[in-house]
């Protein structure tokens, strides 16, 4: 979340900045202030009322040893007790809609950042390769029946719509590229971790994806009141950066890097619409996610080693792909910087997200309680990045896209064939 300190100092200059990404949350600014106001307002009350009881007690006790009637200070300290009792309530009430708000209010875009209103203004970075000269491309649906490799039917029957069944050698593809892909993150020097999917609502809170994307969340453990406790992780970047919820590192531990191996699990509640053709978007899907926590004068930097990281797999599969930087009004809730990465789809004709590589700065670290102790002795936030390395569906759909051959086969890239077994399918 944003820090407090830098709201009440220039308002102003944050509201601008949040106007940025489109929407009305620079409107939330105003209403955080007035619960700041009325909170530090009940404090300042009551250390005033806990001063003037410390005076009327010490008068108390010097009038009963003068054996002279003090019931009607005491009357008096009792009234003081009760405002005390009452501001403590008031001001808990007002840092409890403060936090509320300031939960809601988006991280503030890196000044860099490209301005615009949706992802039409997103710039292409660079590019990686060639588009293969595919005559008469099918798209992975077709390649995937063709081959026996994704069953729909098995899905639907199993779970309902959004959901597949892979099958025979579609199920060793997926199989070798996840060791693939966490073998070629733990030579770029992540720790591998393999962690629970199922994930606590202060984690959901602490990474961002709560409160404002619920809708889209699988939650379980409802209670009374409809409030979810526990969520399926929607990706690795909730349970594998939360490891370091409430925790006070030493500056030595910076930095820290890790990857994990995970189901997705998600409604997709706001994507209607969207396409959703065979295994592109689905409710459950694999993803390898790189997850850093930094020391906060290293997260841009850092930014951008980490994205190198996630084009390494391309490259080693040797699929083409482009680099595009997120725009003010397209960037998600919780990035001050995101890079997406997008796969060649021959089939489709088209571009696909495979990663999105953010630097979170110090926002999920405030939300989390994750500090560390500078080398003077200071405790201070430290920052957050990750990035998909890589999602598992659409690299699965470039893969056969781009390596359908003229006979119907599909190739195997040469770095996938230890993996896999074999060097093509068909």
């Amino acid at each position: 979340m944003l820090d407090i300190r830098v709201i009440r100092e220039n308002p102003t200059a944050i509201q601008d900045r949040l106007k940025l990404r489109g929407g009305d949350h620079w409107k939330l600014i105003d209403e955080v202030l007035a619960c700041d106001e009325s909170r530090r307002k009940a404090e300042t009350d009551k250390q005033q009322l806990q001063s003037s009881r410390k005076t009327i007690s010490k008068q108390i006790g010097m009038l009963k040893g003068k054996g002279e009637d003090t019931s009607a200070i005491e009357a008096e300290v009792r009234g003081i007790n009760e405002q005390i009792a009452a501001l403590d309530v008031e001001a808990e009430a007002a840092s409890a809609k403060q936090n509320e708000l300031l939960l809601n209010i988006p991280n503030l875009t890196h000044d860099a950042c490209p301005v615009g209103e949706d992802e039409e203004s997103n710039p292409v970075v660079r590019e990686w390769g060639t588009k293969p000269e595919v005559v008469d491309p099918k798209d992975h649906v077709e390649l995937a029946m063709q081959h026996g490799l994704v069953n729909w039917d098995d899905g639907t029957r199993v779970a309902g719509s959004g959901f597949v069944v892979y099958r025979g050698k579609g199920a060793r593809l997926e199989r070798a590229l996840i060791n693939f892909l966490l073998d070629t993150q733990g030579a770029n020097g992540y720790e591998e971790v393999n962690v629970p999917h199922l994930v606590k609502r202060e984690c959901m809170e602490g990474t961002g994806q709560l409160p404002k994307f619920e809708d889209d969340m699988y939650g379980t453990d409802a209670d009374e009141n409809g409030i979810n406790s526990l969520f399926l992780a929607p990706t690795a970047e909730v349970p594998v950066t939360n490891l370091y919820r409430d925790t006070l590192l030493a500056e030595t531990d910076l930095p820290i890097q890790m990857a994990a191996h995970t189901p997705c699990f998600r409604r997709e509640a706001g994507s209607a619409g969207r396409d959703n053709k065979g295994i592109i978007r689905m409710h459950q899907f694999d993803k390898v996610e790189l997850v850093q926590i930094v020391h906060p004068d290293l997260g841009f930097e850092v930014l951008e080693q980490l994205t190198g990281h996630a084009e390494s797999i391309l490259q080693k599969l040797g699929l083409h792909y482009r680099v595009i930087e997120l725009c003010t009004g397209d960037i998600g809730f919780s990035s001050a910087k995101t890079y997406d990465i997008e796969v060649w789809a021959p089939g489709h004709g088209k571009y696909l997200e495979v990663s999105s590589c953010s630097c979170f700065t110090d926002y999920q670290a405030r939300r989390m309680k994750l500090r560390f102790k500078d080398g003077e002795g200071k405790n201070r936030f430290p920052h957050t990045l990750n990035g998909s390395g890589t999602a598992l569906p659409r690299l699965y759909v470039a893969l056969l896209e781009q390596y359908q051959q003229p006979d119907g086969s599909i190739k195997i890239p040469e770095a996938l064939v230890p993996y896999f077994g074999a060097e093509s399918i068909g």
